[in-house]
C-alpha cells in the first residue's frame, strides 16, 4: 500500500561532537540492526502469504476451513497473483526511493486472516527523511501504483477468462464494488451480460479486483498517500485545500451508502437486515476515521518540498495517475445481499423481463 506517512520536516541536527568515537561498538550495534532490518519485513511476508493463501483456499473449498494441505494450497489460485500484485506495488516505491537516494525500509506486509476479506491489509515502507525533490515526490507516489496496475490488469483480465456469467444466485452472496475500469474489462472479455446474471468471480479474477480496490484506496489525493504525493508534486500548496475536500468527499460516500442501503430498510422498502444495510455502507466511514487519524497524529497537510517545477513527462504521469484514481474509484466497494434480498432482487427481474 501507500509509503507509510513521513513526519514533518525534524528540527536543525545535533552539533557533532569532536571526541574520537571507536568503530567497533557501532559496528556491533549496528548489526542486529541490520538484521531486524531484514528478518522482520521477512517474516511479516511469509505471515502474509499463509494468510492469504489460507483466504483463498476458504475460496475454493465452499468457504469451509481447509483441513489437508491440499485443499490449503489449492488456495494458490488466489494467493500467488495477489501478492504478486502487492509485491510489484510495493518494490515500486522502494526501488524509485531507492534510486533518488531517499532511505525506505523493506515493505512490511500486514497480515490479518479471518477479520479481512482479502487476508491481509497491503503493505507500508517506512521512509524516516521527508522527501524533499518535487520530482522525486512524483515518482515514489506514482511507482508503487502504475506498478502494481501493470500486474493486476493482466491477472484480472485472465481471471475473468476463468469466470462465468451466471443467474445472480438464489442464496446470499457478496457483490465486489464496481468501478468504470472493471466495468470496460468485463465488457471487453464477457461482452453484453444480460439483465439478472453477473459474472462469478474465479478467484483469480478477485485477486485482480482487490489489487484494483487497493490503488484505488492509495491514489486517494489526501495528506501523504500515493495519491496525495503525486497531487502535491503536481499543484504544490493548493493541494492541502484540496485534500480537505476530499477528506470531507470521503464522508459524503459514507452517507450515500447509508442512503442507499440503509433509507430503503428504514422506509419498508427493502427486505434486507437492517444490520447489514449498516455494515454495506461503513468502508468509506472506515476510511474517514483513518484519515482524520493520520492528519491528527502527523499532520493534515503535506509536508513541503524544495523549489522547483515538475518536468513536462512527469506532470504527464500525475495527470495519468489521478485520473487512473477516477477509473477506479468504487462508490459502494463491498456489499452483502442475504438470501430474502437475492430473492426478492430476482423476482423484480424476472417481472420486469415479462414485461418486456
Amino acid at each position: 500500500m501507500a509509503s507509510e506517512p513521513v513526519p514533518r520536516e525534524p528540527g536543525p541536527p545535533e552539533p557533532m561532537s569532536s571526541a574520537p568515537v571507536s568503530s567497533a561498538p557501532d559496528a556491533t550495534s549496528a548489526r542486529p540492526r541490520r538484521w531486524r532490518s531484514v528478518l522482520t519485513p521477512a517474516l511479516l511476508f511469509v505471515a502474509t502469504c499463509l494468510s492469504v493463501l489460507w483466504t483463498g483456499s476458504l475460496m475454493t473449498n465452499q468457504w469451509q476451513p481447509p483441513v489437508t494441505l491440499a485443499e490449503l494450497a489449492s488456495g494458490w489460485v488466489y494467493a500467488l497473483p495477489l501478492m504478486s500484485i502487492l509485491l510489484c506495488h510495493e518494490f515500486g516505491h522502494y526501488v524509485a526511493a531507492r534510486i533518488h537516494g531517499v532511505p525506505a525500509s523493506l515493505p512490511h506486509f500486514l497480515p490479518l486472516p479471518v477479520l479481512s476479506p482479502f487476508g491481509t491489509l497491503g503493505a507500508v515502507i517506512a521512509m524516516p527523511e521527508r522527501i524533499r525533490s518535487r520530482n522525486a515526490l512524483l515518482d515514489i507516489g506514482a511507482a508503487g501504483p502504475l506498478a502494481g496496475m501493470a500486474v493486476a490488469v493482466p491477472v484480472l483480465i485472465y481471471g475473468l477468462t476463468l469466470s462465468p456469467v451466471e443467474a445472480q444466485p438464489i442464496g446470499s452472496y457478496q457483490q465486489e464494488g464496481q468501478s468504470l475500469l472493471y466495468w470496460l474489462l468485463k465488457y471487453l472479455v464477457k461482452g453484453s451480460i444480460p439483465s439478472g446474471h453477473d459474472v462469478i468471480v474465479h478467484p483469480t479474477a478477485l485477486a485482480g479486483w482487490v489489487g484494483l480496490f487497493v490503488t484505488m484506496l492509495n491514489l486517494i489525493p489526501w495528506g501523504q498517500l500515493d495519491g496525495g504525493h503525486i497531487a502535491f508534486a503536481l499543484l504544490g500548496p493548493l493541494q492541502n485545500r484540496i485534500a480537505r475536500l476530499v477528506r470531507w468527499g470521503v464522508f459524503g460516500f459514507f452517507v450515500y451508502n447509508l442512503v442507499l442501503f440503509v433509507g430503503p430498510v428504514l422506509l419498508a422498502h427493502s427486505p434486507m437486515p437492517l444490520g447489514i444495510a449498516i455494515e454495506n455502507s461503513l468502508t468509506w466511514l472506515v476510511w474517514f476515521g483513518l484519515l482524520s487519524v493520520i492528519g491528527r497524529t502527523m499532520g493534515s497537510d503535506h509536508p513541503p518540498v524544495e523549489a522547483g517545477a515538475l518536468s513536462p513527462a512527469r506532470r504527464g504521469v500525475a495527470v495519468v495517475c489521478l485520473a487512473l484514481f477516477i477509473l477506479l474509484f468504487m462508490p459502494t466497494p463491498l456489499a452483502n445481499y442475504p438470501a430474502a434480498e437475492v430473492e426478492n432482487l430476482s423476482s423484480s427481474a424476472a417481472r420486469t423481463t415479462s414485461g418486456t
